[in-house]
């Protein structure tokens, strides 16, 4: 059970706090920093997902770690980065756009326990990986925002581009499951 992939997965839910701590301490260097705790942890996420299919080490321990750790990195560095400390004196990223990204990872959670206790799985589609993709190039963006200088303005336009997909993707999930329904596949 716990396998390489896995024990990638919880390594990467253990950086949560740290992260957490450095985006939110001032001290000079925390956004590379920050930066760096963040990217290792979204590497992981690559490797564990590639090294369990690779050496065909797919777990239902790792097909619960996986996203949940996806899921708290994400939420973890979202609201972090509310609340950090921009030297332009205001909030780079509104709680409500972060509230809805939240809403979105917590709406299809809730939509994939449901299929799984009707012994359905959705499995990740292309508008998912996107969305991942999206988010973590703009939280890596938007961590270091104070030191983009010329090219500041786009950490917020990736956060709103990370909005739509976002969702996007978790309109996408609940349509394709709802022809599920339709279907009379599910009870």
């Amino acid at each position: 059970m716990l396998n390489i992939p896995n024990l990638l997965s919880i390594f990467r839910i253990l950086l949560v706090p740290p992260l957490v701590v450095v985006l939110l301490t001032k001290f000079e260097g925390k956004e590379w920093w920050g930066l760096g705790l963040f990217l290792l942890a979204a590497v992981m996420d690559f490797f564990d997902g590639y090294l369990a299919r690779r050496r065909q080490e797919v777990t239902r321990l790792g097909t619960l770690l996986d996203p949940a750790a996806d899921k708290i990195l994400i939420s973890a560095a979202f609201i972090s980065l509310v609340e950090m400390d921009h030297s332009s004196g205001h909030t780079v990223v509104p709680a409500w756009i972060v509230v809805v990204i939240i809403a979105r990872e917590l709406a299809v959670t809730s939509l994939r326990s449901f299929a799984a206790a009707e012994h359905l799985v959705i499995p990740a589609g292309f508008s998912g990986k996107v969305k991942t993709t999206v988010q973590i190039i703009s939280i890596a963006l938007l961590i270091i925002y104070n030191k983009l200088g010329e090219f500041r303005h786009l950490a917020p336009i990736s956060l709103w581009v990370t909005l739509a997909v976002t969702v996007y993707s978790g309109v996408e999930y609940f349509v394709r499951f709802g022809k599920l329904i339709l279907r009379g596949e599910v009870k």
